[in-house]
């Protein structure tokens, strides 16, 4: 098949849609990807692409055309907007005028945030009369009152109008939690082309790697924690902040370690100073994907966190399937999906959102366990995400999809 990727986040830029393309080109498939600048989470457009552009339009044998976008810069509301609207405007103009001499039979789109990523897809199926494939990973208008970037009650209706406008124009509709198909359905006419399909961990977590970070196995008798991935508002970080205050107070032998970066990262500097937790919360930075399975083996434990919100409630973070294809026990503070997978492979101790209290009482009681203990947590973790998780199985079933809409809107150009 010729695959269209339409994706506002890509390589360099660490998502789960850079696997997802690599494992189509390895299956035979013709893949473009139609995104922009690669800018998050710093905000500012990765300087190595500055530097040389031409080395990043190609990835995996996937043709990578890159559209001028604003940068998302601070993170600020306004700026966020015209980093969304820059997008589908370079995308609906220039990429569908670049495009205009290739053929494809689908399109498929990725969508961490904002929903209107769909918006050229939607364009450029109209233009090519070919079938769009949306996976969902973020709700919205659900996820825009959650965090308080909108607040109008009649604009979240007007966005819900737009959501419903995108949702029915599409041809199949992926959900990465089983916990969005009512968040997706409420806009969405047509329930059965509603499917469930989540993220997976990168090959990369399944290998065995040494565990060799200098600045993690200094602490070798300490409980060990490991955040990693994006440091913004929604991973609630003054509530880990403040778990890693009880953990001070009560000496329990346990430290954070923060790989990541993001919108909070100096906010974070600055609080573990104020709160004197420098000997209790270290933070190491961004690090490439391909660095992170060395992280996560040097880790004892790893952490995984939303703040209280209904809509991150139907989320499974990303980084879970990672976690628990590493084989590492897990901590959470997120309420809802991401702690119910969990405790159903029994890999770890959860904690609702927002519950820093909760969070400290397991990582004490963490440290109580046995290493053999730990590694059964592991173990378990490992076997759930194989069972549930496996991206063999899940692209496979992706591809099923891909013939069906493709026949189906053949069918009905006929």
């Amino acid at each position: 098949m010729k695959i269209l990727i339409v994706t506002q986040y890509f390589w360099p830029e660490n998502f789960r849609i850079n696997d997802l393309c690599v494992q189509l080109v390895k299956r035979g498939h013709t893949v473009t990807v139609l995104t922009g600048k690669p800018n998050y989470p710093t905000g500012v457009v990765f300087p190595e692409f500055k530097e040389n552009p031409s080395a990043f339009n190609q990835y995996a044998s996937c043709e990578v055309m890159r559209l001028p976008v604003m940068a998302r810069g601070d993170g600020s509301s306004i700026k966020l907007i015209f980093n969304y609207i820059s997008y589908v405007l370079s995308a609906s103009l220039l990429g569908a005028w670049k495009l205009r001499k290739k053929s494809f039979d689908l399109i498929f789109v990725y969508e961490p945030s904002p929903v209107t990523v769909c918006l050229p897809a939607i364009l450029i199926k109209k233009l090519r009369k070919i079938p769009v494939v949306f996976w969902v990973q973020d709700l919205w208008p659900e996820t825009l009152e959650s965090v308080g970037v909108v607040k109008s009650k009649r604009l979240l209706g007007l966005i819900g109008k737009m959501v419903s406008f995108i949702y029915n124009r599409c041809d199949l509709i992926l959900g990465q939690s089983r916990a969005f198909y009512d968040g997706i359905a409420r806009y969405c006419d047509d329930k059965e082309k509603i499917k469930y399909f989540p993220n997976w961990a990168e090959g990369i977590f399944k290998e065995k790697v040494t565990a060799n970070i200098p600045e993690i196995t200094a602490f070798k008798d300490d409980l060990k924690i490991l955040f990693a991935g994006n440091i913004g508002d929604a991973q609630d970080f003054p509530a880990i902040l403040s778990a890693a205050e009880i953990i001070k107070d009560k000496n329990i032998k346990a430290k954070f370690f923060i790989v990541g970066d993001g919108r909070m990262f100096d906010w974070i500097v600055k609080e573990v100073y104020r709160r004197k937790l420098g000997n209790y919360v270290y933070l190491l930075g961004r690090h490439p994907l391909e660095a992170m399975p060395e992280f996560y083996a040097t880790a004892d434990i790893l952490l995984a966190t939303l703040r209280e919100s209904p809509v991150f409630s139907m989320t499974i973070p990303a980084k879970v399937q990672s976690y628990m294809t590493a084989g590492k026990p897990i901590l959470t503070m997120l309420s809802g999906e991401g702690s119910r997978v969990v405790s159903e492979a029994e890999c770890g101790l959860i904690a609702d959102s927002g519950d820093y209290k909760g969070l400290a009482r397991n990582i004490t009681i963490m440290t109580c366990m046995t290493k053999a203990s730990l590694m059964t947590l592991g173990y378990n973790a490992r076997v759930y995400a194989g069972k549930e998780f496996d991206r063999d199985t899940l692209i496979a079933q992706l591809e099923d999809w891909f013939v069906d809409a493709i026949q189906n809107n053949s069918e009905n150009v006929l």
